[in-house]
């Protein structure tokens, strides 16, 4: 029994580490060592949650819900969860991250439970889903970015506002600040652009270094 124990955590372990490779590549909140602990941890309780009390069922007159300490890893790995999402300029971010490691600790308690076909299976989706999706978003996808770029004349902001419409690219907000330097005034622009995924840093480069007089501050 032992044995086989240690077999469906060992599973468990590395089908949740499958799960945090894709995340750790991504360079995402969570990575190889949390969804590994996670997917160990979730079928640890799992088997305690099944057998850790057989000696109190034989020789006692006791009735246990096999499935009760298996039922707080559900709610409780939200608080793992809730530490990966992120609100950020009204953009929320970790949330796939965040039901990666929900999954995660269900197919630990499959393993848990010895339930090796199905807690493959949901590996293979799960890895399925997030590496299919993140090709097609980037291929054909759009992203949200800001730009914050510095110009000598408001002349300079006007051209690249226009010229950035001609390229098809969307506005979503827009601030100007002016401040005053040794070389006169700057004006300082901080956009909030919709862009396609698959060139938009390098293009964004390419296009800002057109114009004269136009530095780029911070574009994330």
């Amino acid at each position: 029994m032992t044995q086989d124990f240690l077999l469906r955590i060992l599973c468990a372990a590395i089908l949740g580490g499958l799960v945090g490779l894709e995340r750790e590549y991504r360079a995402k909140e969570a990575g190889f060592r949390t969804h590994f602990l996670v997917g160990l941890g979730a079928a640890v309780f799992m088997i305690l949650s099944k057998y850790g009390y057989d000696d109190v069922v034989k020789t006692e007159l006791v009735r246990l819900d096999p499935s009760r300490i298996a039922a707080q890893v559900v709610s409780g790995i939200g608080f793992i969860g809730a530490g990966c999402i992120i609100f950020q300029r009204h953009v929320v971010r970790g949330l796939t991250t965040a039901a990666g490691l929900w999954v995660t600790s269900a197919i630990g308690l499959a393993c848990g439970s010895g339930m090796y076909v199905l807690a493959t299976a949901a590996t293979i989706l799960v890895l399925l889903c997030l590496e299919a999706v993140s090709f097609i978003h980037n291929r054909f996808g759009a992203k949200t970015i800001s730009l914050t770029f510095s110009a000598t004349t408001r002349e300079g902001i006007r051209e690249v506002l226009d010229t950035l419409q001609k390229e098809t690219v969307d506005v979503l907000s827009y601030e100007m600040k002016t401040h005053r330097s040794s070389e006169g005034e700057v004006y300082t622009a901080t956009m909030r652009l919709k862009v396609k995924r698959d060139h938009y840093q390098s293009r964004i480069m390419s296009f800002m270094t057109e114009f004269d007089g136009i530095t780029i501050d911070n574009i994330e």
